[in-house]
């Protein structure tokens, strides 16, 4: 049931700046550990930036200084800030939930669709 809205993708310069949204839908969002990933064409997809449903926040060695990553709650979103980008963070970005369900103790990941930031150069 739970959904996933990503927007704020586009082209910038390198050193420009982007502000990634994701918009969740269908689920209590303040009970859902949230992230972002990337994933440039024949990469791995990697966790960027991570933020737990209490709001402490870690960040991938290669963004640390340049990307923050935050909720409001109130408005169920999650964002990431992208500041000095480099022609390396190109990459499609995904939004990750993780959403418990309330049986067994299990938690569902549920994924966006992704966003394609590119950085020209």
């Amino acid at each position: 049931q739970a959904e996933l809205v990503e927007s704020g993708g586009g082209l910038v310069q390198p050193g420009g700046s982007l502000r990634l949204s994701c918009a969740a839908s269908g689920t209590i969002f303040n009970r859902n550990d949230m992230s972002w990933h990337r994933q440039a064409p024949g990469k791995q997809r990697e966790l960027v930036a991570r933020i737990t449903a209490d709001g402490s926040a870690n960040h991938a060695d290669s963004v640390k200084g340049r990307f923050t990553i935050s909720r409001d709650n109130a408005k169920d979103t999650v964002y990431l800030q992208m500041n000095s980008l480099k022609a390396g963070d190109a990459a499609v970005y995904y939004c990750k939930m993780k959403e418990p369900q309330g049986m067994r103790n299990e938690v569902l990941d549920n994924w966006g669709q992704g966003t394609q930031v590119t950085v020209s150069s």
